[in-house]
């Protein structure tokens, strides 16, 4: 656990920083709660929103709540997820997760700013395949030139197949030649056509025009996609690297049926 320096801005605190060793995790947490006074989970979320807004001024809080653990709040800045007392003066960040149902709760979290910004974005802003009838969607974050960003694009048919809508956020990463290549796909006339001919390794005509592209690298930053590809279920959750397509619809397809049964 770390005393938060009110000089210090929250989205620059080194991750690494704070993963205390297992075995010490527990204490700690234990003497912070005890020691913390009893308010109303109201009071404590107004309370801590108003430390938050003297320790770390500007910074935007876009949610503080209730985490599991009495006396922890989950408080959201961007797409960072971190946990703190009332006061704002300890700050813990890394996954809570109860190990008796096996829930992740800052995962939960993840899961729904990953919805919130690809909402945000909107179908419109997407290059979408689409089957004749919609069972599921997924949301790949892609780049043209990448390897098994291919490998995915070749199974397709698979997808719609299967009645999966595949969506398509451009994550181009080998410079201003990958960009601009998107940004042709974008603009052509038929995108669905251009994307199957780049992603074979074909050339396509260069051309211009008002784009989403660099909407799409800011969204796959906020969310924190690393590499490509990236495949964001319909839960939030995220997968990042390639997953064969009758593997994650198999998994699509037991994840329902799951939900059917609860």
């Amino acid at each position: 656990m770390i005393q938060i320096n009110k000089s210090v801005h929250i989205m620059s605190l080194s991750k690494a920083v704070f993963r205390p060793a297992f075995g010490l995790f527990l204490l700690p947490i234990s003497l912070l709660l005890a020691a913390t006074p009893a308010l109303s989970a109201d009071s404590a979320i107004e309370t801590l929103k108003k430390a938050l807004s003297k320790h770390l001024p500007g910074t935007e809080i876009s949610q503080v709540s209730e985490s599991p653990i009495p006396g922890l709040y989950e408080v959201i800045v961007g797409a960072q997820v971190v946990y703190m007392d009332q006061n704002a003066r300890y700050m813990l960040d890394g996954n809570l997760i109860d190990l008796s149902s096996r829930v992740n709760y800052t995962e939960q979290a993840k899961s729904k700013i990953r919805l919130t910004a690809i909402n945000a974005l909107g179908e419109e802003n997407m290059l979408i395949y689409t089957p004749k009838k919609v069972d599921h969607t997924i949301t790949v974050v892609t780049d043209i030139d990448c390897p098994y960003c291919r490998r995915l694009h070749n199974e397709m048919d698979q997808y719609m197949a299967s009645n999966v809508q595949v969506r398509y956020i451009f994550m181009p990463l080998k410079g201003k030649s990958d960009y601009d290549t998107t940004v042709s796909v974008w603009c052509a006339k038929d995108r669905n056509k251009a994307l199957d001919l780049a992603k074979g390794g074909d050339k396509i005509k260069a051309q211009t025009c008002d784009n989403p592209i660099q909407r799409h690298l800011e969204l796959a930053r906020e969310i924190g996609v690393a590499g490509t590809p990236a495949i964001i279920l319909e839960s939030g959750e995220m997968l990042p690297g390639y997953v064969p397509a009758a593997k994650l619809v198999q998994e699509i397809t037991n994840t329902q049926a799951k939900a059917a049964v609860n």
